[in-house]
This record gives structure tokens, C-alpha cells and sequence, in this order.
């Protein structure tokens, strides 16, 4: 009996001198969605301002959280399999908005999307649009003389 327990026992001992040595990160850093890049740090006031008012509020750990839902509209979005072909879908996003007592936002969960009309999410359209900055206006020198 006393064999097998030496016997397990080096075993274990050498098992655990088998280690790999590739680093591992220590942290990594979470991937941010177009929209927390736009609203996270902001006003909710500013957020609710631009696209209507919560539905509900709730206090949930030291954080306010509303349920908002917005954004209503008729879009037109690709059909899968078909070549330039779209069809109209009724579109809105719902989402709960996490805020802090000073009322910045903290965070927004999506919790009902729908494709957008460029292929990706309807809410990130909405909430974080990503459209082309204006064209500047080039001017030429008057001609002398």
C-alpha cells in the first residue's frame, strides 16, 4: 500500500512540473460596440433628448437602469439569396440604458434589434450612425487681371 502511495505521489510531483510557458495576456480588453463608444460617458438626458424617453426605470446595484424603446420607423433591408433585391420590415430598437446617481450612461444593452437596412444591426444605425464627414467645400484663387 505504501509503494502505491509513493508511486502516485511521484506521479503527481512529475504531472505537475509539466507546464507550458506561452504568456497569457492578464487582461484583455473588452471589444466596445459602436454604440458604447458613442453614448458610454454621456448625459442619459442627452441620449433620451435625442431619441424619446424611457418606457420604465429600475434601481439595480447602486445603478439606475430604463428601458427604453425608440426608433420606430419602415426600412428596407436585403433579401438573403437575392441579388439586389430588398423588402420593408417595421423596425425598432429596444434597449436598457445603465446609468450612475450623477446620470451619465454606463453602459446600453440591446435587448430587441432587427437587421439594418445595411446589413448589420437596425439599433446601431439608429443609436451610433456611422455617416461619411461633410464634404469641405474647395475654393480657387480668383483669376488677376
Amino acid at each position: 500500500m505504501t509503494m502505491r502511495t509513493l508511486t502516485a505521489a511521484g506521479l503527481m510531483l512529475a504531472l505537475a512540473g509539466c507546464t507550458t510557458t506561452t504568456p497569457t495576456p492578464s487582461f484583455i480588453a473588452p471589444v466596445k460596440s459602436p454604440i458604447d463608444e458613442r453614448w458610454v460617458g454621456q448625459s442619459a438626458g442627452r441620449f433620451f433628448a435625442s431619441f424619446g424617453p424611457p418606457t420604465s426605470d429600475r434601481d439595480e446595484g447602486g445603478s439606475r437602469i430604463y428601458t427604453w424603446r425608440g426608433g420606430y420607423n419602415k426600412i428596407r433591408i436585403p433579401v438573403a439569396g437575392q441579388a439586389g433585391a430588398t423588402r420593408q420590415i417595421h423596425a425598432s430598437c429596444k434597449a436598457d440604458i445603465v446609468t450612475s446617481p450623477d446620470y451619465t450612461i454606463r453602459a446600453i444593452r440591446i435587448l430587441g434589434d432587427v437587421p439594418g437596412s445595411n446589413g448589420g444591426s437596425y439599433c446601431a444605425e439608429l443609436l451610433a450612425p456611422t455617416t461619411p464627414p461633410p464634404a469641405t467645400p474647395t475654393t480657387t484663387p480668383a483669376a488677376e487681371g
